[in-house]
């Protein structure tokens, strides 16, 4: 019976999905410089970035005002789908969702806590980067509209060529082996690179070739965020060609507790190499503002979706009722202490607080928290392997070529990070800290 059960899985997802995408009246507004601006999600992602403060403003009122507009109608979609879990959870004996979320890969509660907890308790360097925002973009009060436009505007051009080549000298470190065998992949044109007419969009890799290679597809742009994308998607296409060589079809497949490990860590060796590249302060202010708000993305807001996850699948689990006005009453509140309104860090308008409504992954119970794990993690063994730390290279190597063959957390743990510990959260304070230092310092130097 609870198999059969298992055909309604995503009807509130699925829902959800089509009244998102496909059925919710989208606003059009006008810009200073009048562009008609459709605000639909990736008009929504497109312009919340503009230069300039006003249209930002208006962008993010009309976007927000149509979600509120459907605030109850979402509120019921994954009010539904927490039922649906904590009905599943209770009827196979598990003391709550998260529980059972957390079973799947015999993850112990301790990481989900650490990871929340140590997030908390580094609150101010997230509330330090709101305020060089804020400094770097001339703005005396920060909003919540103002955290998307990039610090630096402009971006030197590479083409895929270059990109190719910045790429295999970024992960040098990694050894010669890992090399050679993405040079391999490079000249035997594993990837599909450059947009066109009614491709898909954005960057995605498939593993699941066993017997041939993974394949890679991207939309490069020949801009610095297509290169770091081109690192990113690469590191999952060597995990799997690593994990696939080395293990049975059973196990060659790897969690998602470990997937974005791979990537993550692709990225931060980047970024070093591009500052020993760079020749002039406003290059490396571009790379250390990317680098930051990649960790302010990865690490803290989805570590602020575990929290709100932890918070309305516990009162679920009790049963609770939850409306949509409930939901984003919840949402506002942690929003705002991410942000530091009360510190006077950011302000952050009501209407704004319906944000978890856009949020597609609510409905795959406890998925998002996996992203600030596995970047927590990349933060530490990309610092071990960068200073040469003796055997470091190899039980990196080795996690990426182990697959399944071990539950996810004793994989990780073997390779040197013990996620339920707060030594890789504070690693990933760390090098936002660091990067700040030396943004302050480039600034510092500009002003005298």
């Amino acid at each position: 019976m609870i198999a059969t059960y298992g055909l309604t899985d995503n009807a509130a997802g699925s829902v959800y999905t089509i009244l998102s995408n496909a059925d919710l009246p989208w606003p059009t507004i006008k810009l200073a410089d009048g562009t008609e601006a459709k605000l639909d999600q990736s008009g929504y992602t497109k312009y919340r970035a503009v230069d300039n403060r006003d249209d930002r403003k208006k962008v993010f009122d009309a976007f927000w005002g149509k979600w509120k507009e459907f605030e109850r109608t979402f509120g019921v979609t994954l009010y539904e789908q927490m039922k649906r879990d904590a009905v599943l959870s209770k009827v196979r004996l598990y003391p709550d969702t998260l529980a059972r979320a957390l079973d799947r890969n015999r993850l112990p509660a301790a990481v989900y806590e650490t990871l929340i907890a140590q997030t908390q308790a580094n609150l101010p360097t997230l509330h330090r980067y709101f305020r060089l925002r804020g400094k770097m973009l001339g703005v005396s009060e920060m909003r919540y509209y103002d955290i998307y436009p990039p610090l630096v505007s402009g971006s030197p051009k590479f083409d895929i060529g270059q990109s190719k080549k910045l790429m295999l000298a970024a992960v040098a470190p990694l050894g010669d082996a890992y090399v050679a065998a993405m040079a391999k992949g490079l000249q035997e044109r594993w990837m599909d690179v450059y947009p066109r007419p009614r491709k898909l969009s954005g960057a995605h890799m498939a593993g699941q070739a066993y017997d041939v290679h993974p394949y890679l597809l991207l939309n490069h742009n020949d801009d610095y965020e297509s290169v770091s994308t081109l690192a990113h998607e690469w590191g999952h296409a060597m995990h799997s060609y690593l994990s696939n060589r080395t293990q049975p079809f059973p196990t060659a497949n790897y969690a998602t507790f470990i997937a974005e490990i791979a990537s993550t860590l692709n990225e931060a060796l980047l970024l070093e190499h591009m500052l020993k590249l760079a020749k002039t302060d406003e290059e490396r202010l571009l790379y250390l503002g990317a680098a930051l708000e990649e960790l302010r993305g990865t690490f803290f807001r989805q570590a602020m979706f575990g929290e709100f996850e932890r918070e309305i699948h516990a009162r679920a689990d009790r049963g609770e009722p939850l409306t949509g006005e409930a939901l984003t009453k919840l949402y506002g509140d942690i929003l705002r202490r991410y942000h530091g309104e009360r510190e006077g860090v950011l302000k952050i308008d009501e209407l704004y607080t319906v944000e978890w409504a856009y949020i597609p992954h609510f409905y795959n119970a406890f998925y998002v928290y996996q992203y600030a794990t596995s970047i927590a993690a990349s933060s530490l063994l990309a610092e071990r392997i960068l200073k040469e730390e003796t055997g470091a290279v190899e039980r990196y190597l080795k996690l990426l070529s182990s697959g399944s063959a071990d539950y996810p957390y004793e994989l990780v743990k073997a390779a040197g990070v013990d996620l339920a510990t707060p030594a890789p959260y504070r690693a990933v304070a760390a090098r936002m800290n660091r990067i700040m230092d030396e943004i302050e310092a480039i600034l510092s130097r500009r002003a005298r």
